[in-house]
């Protein structure tokens, strides 16, 4: 649960006797090394949360612990995976420092990378900054037109008293 800065030194090194840097390997790896936590300690609070009262209904209705996983616990579950999905997707999405040590050329730089790169001393080519920004922003947006349901959903799931 450290901060990549905090492990930045580290991270390079494993990604050098691995051969992982300038790879989109190697991205996926570390992103999915810092945000596996954060997802397990999400997902463990909202499956701790569902009754064993339901898991053991659907055994006796004759599904399995599959069945029972699936038809039960996961529709249960959906606001907090998507909340997991919404963290990870984000965090991986606006990540700078782990990639720009990561990747070296040009051609592997991330969006996030690239974006400074329109501002130099020489000249600002704001045109470009403000059109790549945009772009950045999109697949943020979208992603939450398609899960702002459950999100909704999971926010609210508390508030009603019965």
């Amino acid at each position: 649960m450290f901060a990549p800065t905090a492990l930045l030194v580290g991270i390079y090194r494993e990604m050098v006797s691995l051969d992982l840097t300038d790879t989109a390997e190697g991205l996926i790896l570390v992103n999915a090394a810092f945000n596996l936590p954060i997802c397990v300690w999400i997902l463990n609070a909202y499956f701790a949360s569902i009754p064993r009262e339901l898991k053991e209904a659907a055994w006796l209705d004759g599904t399995g612990r599959l069945g029972s996983l699936t038809r039960v616990v996961l529709p249960l579950a959906m606001p907090g995976v998507v909340t997991a999905l919404v963290c990870t997707f984000i965090s991986a999405w606006n990540e700078y420092v782990v990639a720009l040590t990561v990747t070296s050329s040009g051609d592997r730089m991330t969006l996030t990378e690239a974006i400074p790169g329109f501002v130099t001393s020489a000249h600002e080519q704001r045109q470009y900054l403000f059109a790549t920004s945009l772009v950045a922003i999109v697949p943020v947006v979208v992603l939450f037109v398609f899960v702002e349901r459950h999100l909704v959903a999971g926010l609210t799931a508390g508030g009603v008293r019965g």
